[in-house]
Order: C-alpha cells, then sequence, then structure tokens
C-alpha cells in the first residue's frame, strides 16, 4: 500500500486548490507579492508532485509593483470544464487599515503548462474567488465579501453571482448565501453540486491556530444553506501536538481511483513559541460522504500526517529536493522567483556566459524595483551555497546571499565596499524594520575575485559562512534566530502577513552608478 506524506507540498504553498482531470492531478496554491504568480503542481499519484507552471507570467496578467508585503495573488482557484482550465484570483492592492483592494480575475488555457489567455476583470467586492461549473452548464463566481464598516466582522458573507462565458462578464446581481458560522471569518468558498445537494465549503477562523474547514448545504443554489451539525469539517485547534496545525481553507476532488480527496492548508511549528518558519503549507486528507455529509475518513476531524492511497503501486519515499542552477541556459529555473515584477532589463545571462549578471536596483524596503531571484525555504535543514563576482563601487552598492521573509525581516550576507577596509563582507540583519550590522563593517576581502556564500538553516536557527576557495567555509557572524522571518511572529507583534521564508541572491546600488553582480550558481540543498 502507498501513503501520501503530510505535507504534500512543503514550504509557503499556501490555499491549494485541486482538481482532477484524467488521471492527472493540479494543485494551484498562492504567491502573494512573488512573481510570476500562482504555483500550479502535477501529479498522478497524489504522492509525488512536480512544480509544471506559473499562469501568470507576463505583466498584461499581472503587474504587482507598489504593492506591500503580503499583498499580490490572494487564493487562487483552479478548474476544468470541456476542454478549458479556468484559473481565479485575486490580487490584492492592500489590505492593511479598514480597506482591502481586492480585484478578482479569471484566465484560461487549453494546456494546463500554457499558455494562458489575458486576464478577465470580474469584481473587486473581495477576495477568494472560486468559479463554480453547475450541471446545467451555467457558471458562478462566488467570494467573500469584505465590509470595510467599522461596526462590522469585515467578513460579510460569501456571494454569488452568474458568470457569461460569451460576454466574459459577471451578469445579474450578487446574492449573498451563506453569513458563516459561529467560527467567524468566512472566506475560501468553493461550491460543489453532488446528487441532490449543493455543498459550500468555506475557511473560518482566521488563518492561525483556530483555523477550519467548514461546510454547509442546500438542495437549492441560493440557498439557505444548513450547516453540518458536527463542523468543523477539518481543524487542529483542539490538538495541540499534532504536527499539522492551522489547518483549513480546503478544497475537493474526486480521484481517478473513485475515492475523494481535501486539500488543506496547514503549518508545522517549532520552538516553545510554535512559530511556523516554513510558512503555509498543503497537505491531503482522504473523505467521504456519510449521511449527506462529508468526513475524514479516519473518523475524527483533526489532520492526518499519512494518507493511504488505494489502487497506487509505488513507495512513498519522500525525496530531498535539490536544485543546482549554473546560470548556462537561457532561462533559469521554475523554482526561483522574484518580487512584484520580473527582473526584465535588470538580469541577463547572455553579458557573461555561464553568470546571471544582476544589475543592482533598489533596497529590500522597496515595493518597486528589485534585483532579486530567491528560491522558498522548503526543508527546516537546507543549505544554500552561490558563488559570486562583484567588484562594488562604494558603500552604497551591495550584492550577496539574502535570508528574506518580506521588506521588514531579513538577514543578509553581503559583499561592499568600506572607505577604510576596502572590499569586505559584513551582514545586515532587519527584524520588523529594524536593521543593524551585528560584525560592523565587515571582514575585509581581497580586492577581487569570487567568493563564495552559504547559508545553512538548522531548524530555528541558520548560520552564514564563506569561503574563497568553495572547500573550507568560515562562519560569519553567530547564530541567527530563523523564527523571526515567520508570520507568527508577526503576528505576537500585532501584525499580519501571510507569505514564507525565501534564500536568495540580489544586488543592490542605492548610487545609481550602475553596479552589477555576476552570479556563477545557486545550489538549494535540503539536508
Amino acid at each position: 500500500m502507498a501513503y501520501a506524506t503530510n505535507p504534500i507540498l512543503t514550504g509557503f504553498n499556501p490555499d491549494p486548490s485541486i482538481l482532477c482531470v484524467g488521471n492527472d492531478y493540479y494543485i494551484a496554491t498562492s504567491t502573494f507579492e512573488w512573481f510570476p504568480g500562482v504555483q500550479i503542481h502535477h501529479s498522478t499519484d497524489l504522492i509525488h508532485w512536480e512544480l509544471i507552471c506559473h499562469p501568470l507570467e507576463r505583466l498584461s496578467q499581472l503587474n504587482m509593483i507598489g504593492e506591500p508585503d503580503s499583498c499580490g495573488i490572494w487564493a487562487p482557484c483552479l478548474s476544468y470544464c470541456e476542454g478549458t482550465y479556468y484559473l481565479i484570483y485575486t490580487d490584492v492592492k492592500s489590505f492593511i487599515g479598514m480597506f482591502k483592494n481586492t480585484h478578482n480575475y479569471l484566465v484560461t488555457a487549453t494546456d494546463i503548462r500554457g499558455p494562458w489567455s489575458e486576464p478577465v476583470y470580474l469584481n473587486s467586492s473581495g477576495f477568494d474567488p472560486s468559479l463554480f461549473h453547475d450541471t446545467d452548464g451555467k457558471k458562478y463566481l462566488l467570494n467573500m465579501l469584505m465590509d470595510h464598516r467599522s461596526f462590522s466582522t469585515k467578513f460579510g458573507g460569501i456571494i454569488i453571482q452568474e458568470y457569461s462565458p460569451e460576454k466574459k462578464a459577471l451578469v445579474g446581481e450578487p446574492v449573498n448565501i451563506f453569513k458563516g458560522t459561529q467560527l467567524r471569518f468566512t472566506e475560501g468558498p468553493h461550491l460543489y453540486h453532488l446528487d441532490d445537494y449543493y455543498y459550500l465549503m468555506t475557511a473560518e477562523g482566521g488563518t492561525g491556530y483556530e483555523h477550519a474547514v467548514t461546510m454547509a448545504r442546500s438542495k437549492t443554489l441560493y440557498g439557505p444553506y444548513e450547516v453540518d451539525p458536527k463542523n468543523p469539517l477539518l481543524t487542529a485547534w483542539h490538538d495541540p501536538l499534532n504536527p499539522l496545525q492551522k489547518a483549513g481553507h480546503g478544497s475537493l476532488t474526486k480521484g481517478h481511483n473513485g475515492k475523494w480527496y481535501l486539500a488543506h492548508l496547514c503549518a508545522r511549528p517549532v520552538g516553545k513559541d510554535r512559530l511556523c518558519i516554513l510558512g503555509r503549507e498543503t497537505a491531503l486528507e482522504e473523505v467521504v460522504f456519510k449521511d449527506g455529509w462529508l468526513r475524514l475518513a479516519n473518523g475524527g476531524n483533526t489532520p492526518c500526517e499519512r494518507v493511504e492511497i488505494d489502487g497506487i503501486e509505488t513507495t512513498s519515499i519522500i525525496e530531498k529536493k535539490y536544485l543546482l542552477e549554473d546560470f548556462d541556459q537561457d532561462a533559469y529555473s521554475i523554482h526561483l522567483q522574484t518580487l512584484r515584477v520580473p527582473l526584465g532589463a535588470a538580469a541577463s545571462l547572455t553579458e557573461r556566459k555561464g553568470y546571471l549578471r544582476l544589475y543592482g536596483r533598489e533596497s529590500f524596503s522597496s515595493f518597486h524595483h528589485q534585483s532579486l531571484l530567491a528560491h522558498r525555504q522548503q526543508s527546516f535543514y537546507t543549505e544554500v551555497t552561490t558563488k559570486l563576482d562583484f567588484r562594488p563601487k562604494n558603500f552604497q552598492t551591495m550584492a550577496g546571499l539574502v535570508y528574506y521573509y518580506n521588506s521588514l525581516s531579513y538577514y543578509y550576507l553581503y559583499v561592499s565596499e568600506d572607505e577604510t577596509a576596502g572590499r569586505v563582507l559584513s551582514i545586515i540583519s532587519c527584524i520588523l524594520g529594524k536593521g543593524t550590522q551585528p560584525i560592523g563593517a565587515g571582514i575585509s576581502l581581497p580586492e577581487t575575485g569570487e567568493i563564495y556564500l552559504r547559508l545553512t538553516t538548522d531548524k530555528e536557527t541558520a548560520q552564514f559562512s564563506y569561503s574563497l576557495e568553495g572547500n573550507s567555509f568560515i562562519k560569519v557572524g553567530t547564530e541567527l534566530d530563523a523564527t523571526v522571518l515567520s508570520d507568527d511572529y508577526y503576528a505576537s507583534t500585532g501584525h499580519i502577513m501571510f507569505t514564507g521564508a525565501f534564500i536568495g541572491i540580489c544586488c543592490q546600488d542605492l548610487s545609481g552608478q550602475g553596479a552589477y553582480a555576476d552570479f556563477d550558481s545557486f545550489e538549494y540543498k535540503e539536508l
């Protein structure tokens, strides 16, 4: 017997939307401010998953210039009907304060790998849009209704409105079909028409430890919807020892083996403060219909670490992820992403053969133009190494290796120029916007020559090191606290963020004198 081991998509892969087409399974997940937008993974056995595309790869589809941290792509919904794949997504322009600016779009493709169409604008009334294909051929958009009024809960319920493929627009008027349960924060709707019922699945309880998947049903599309008396379908709130926490935001599909599966969000806390360094991930559960309601096959309502997959003859060997990008091709790996927009003219794979040249742009504080290319952290134990050739012009030009959560929280091992010491290697530690340089001006380096930079993560801690020849590495500074690069650390300070840690290469030129850095390689290895 074969088993899927949870989480099936590790490291910052939240808000899953699962789909089965023939013998193929697909999961779409949120990418927030990282470009290109939306990750789609593919599997034929629900056990082994491969990242195959980012559908939103053109600026005409997604332009996040100026968008603050944790904005961008929220909760995509992937569906399929009569030879066409549909992807619905929200591009959040802002969410801090009284208002959220949430624009919802639709793109389509006849091949899941693309190309995907130009976007069709739908509405801006709330986030977490979902496209429902009813059995009579009609299509409907669902999304949570954002209510900015101070006396309201902000979460105004789930609205539905018909979508016309011919007009490429919503038609009729939106109807509020579900106000939610006592768990509150009703979002993430998905609708399914099975036998005599319309089943409405929602996410409730917020995005933290009280997160849950809830169910309601109705014999008519517009309701009223009856809440499952045994709600929630899934949560880890009352099971704090379960390694999979924050279970919620689910999506349902029927597998080609005849069984039903629920993909859902989860997170794995570490340390006494239960902080989730890897961000929110994707897990899988088998579900069954019993007495007209959906139930977990395990008989409870908490997530499982392993899920038995019938009809599959394979071993559940989870391979550690490895990427060696030597920049010898005409494009870099699909596993590397940029912030908000593509690098464009700020990067070149041809100026120096076998190298990625990054032209210095703005600092990490910028919501506009950064020269940063990064890999999401997908294991507690990683080793990331890059080989860099950089001759800085002055102290305002920098290049190196960054351990990045967002514009306010990161650790940066960088090469720069000091008026007294010459070319130096130093560290910037920035936590919640407060920046320090723990080793001062840093370590003096030869004025020319390549340097290897490395970051090693060990669950709650991380350590920078460097080498001039690539064999023996010397530690730089002391161990770093990796837990501060997490949603939970922000939550403890009263802020809300939604992403995960990345490790990447970058270059800044704050003087505007045209500085650039050449990267010979980037290696991501799980230990």
